[in-house]
């Protein structure tokens, strides 16, 4: 009887030691892992289109090492914010109204006080408007909302004189050599997170019926899209009907909640664009508009 205690007492004494022995190697582990997660450097992710691509700034190789660390972080927060402007800089998001042109605010043009076909471009232009910032910002050609607006007329069944309508703009999205799904809201935000991270742009329908987080009076409206931000779950926007909105950058949860329902879909995600399937190729950017400093410059 006693050997067996004393057997019993030896497995107890061995697999507490086990035990121990296995705890510990895991402690050493997790503290490994999380000294290797505060180490390793952040990085802005941007989702970019191929012709648009710049490069991932990182400390430059022959670095000497004699920078202390503050002045390490402050050249790579000037390298990401540089990057981040010429970014955005090649991003085309015109402006569609009458006070926006009289104004003679950058991105806006006479377009948005002519009337086509009987009525006020200001008052339906905005779909147009987000067909010329995806095709002037992804191809290698440019045009304006109102090249757009004749070219849509002419090659497809869209009347003009109203809004244009999720397949009209699917179908000139294939004739520009641009692949294109139009979508209905999904349930799940991170589902539309995922495919809105994953195009190269996005045209979505918004409305202050479906929430006021950021529109306000606000029946149906086209925006666009551009540069899904990784890091804190944004995107820069192009909203040609409000100035005050237009360029920045806005959080993707607030887009999601504003698409508007009633609609048979609430957005279109642009996929990659091919040269050879273009069979537009337009190089002017015709009319008379007010060129951001920048984009000016490129074409003269």
């Amino acid at each position: 009887m006693d050997n067996n205690n004393k057997r019993i007492i030896y497995v107890m004494a061995g697999l507490t030691f086990i035990l121990f022995i296995t705890a510990a190697a895991y402690t050493i582990i997790q503290k490994y892992k999380e000294l290797q997660e505060e180490t390793a450097p952040a990085a802005t992710e941007f989702h970019l289109w191929p012709e648009a691509q710049t490069e991932v700034f990182t400390e430059d190789i022959e670095d000497t090492g004699q920078k202390t660390g503050e002045q390490k972080n402050s050249h790579k927060d000037n390298k990401e914010e540089s990057s981040e402007k010429n970014i955005e800089e090649s991003i085309f998001t015109y402006l569609q109204g009458p006070k926006s042109w009289s104004e003679k605010r950058d991105w806006s043009g006479s377009w948005g006080s002519a009337f086509y076909d009987g009525s006020s471009f200001g008052a339906f232009g905005c779909g147009l408007c987000c067909l010329a910032n995806v095709y002037s910002t992804v191809s290698s050609f440019q045009c304006t909302p109102a090249d757009m607006y004749r070219f849509a007329k002419r090659n497809t069944e869209y009347r003009g004189g109203g809004a244009i309508a999720w397949e009209y703009m699917d179908s000139v999205l294939a004739s520009l050599g641009l692949q294109s799904v139009p979508r209905r809201k999904p349930d799940s935000y991170s589902d539309f997170k995922k495919q809105i991270s994953e195009a190269l742009c996005s045209i979505v329908l918004v409305s202050s019926d479906a929430s006021k987080c950021y529109w306000q009076d606000t029946p149906g409206h086209y925006v666009t899209l551009f540069l899904y931000n990784k890091k804190d779950d944004t995107v820069f926007l192009a909203d040609s009907g409000d100035p005050g909105h237009n360029r920045h950058w806005v959080e993707l949860r607030k887009i999601y909640k504003s698409l508007k329902v009633t609609s048979e879909w609430q957005y279109l995600c642009v996929g990659d664009y091919n040269k050879e399937e273009d069979t537009w190729k337009h190089k002017a950017l015709n009319g008379t508009w007010v060129k951001p400093d920048y984009i000016a410059q490129e074409q003269e």
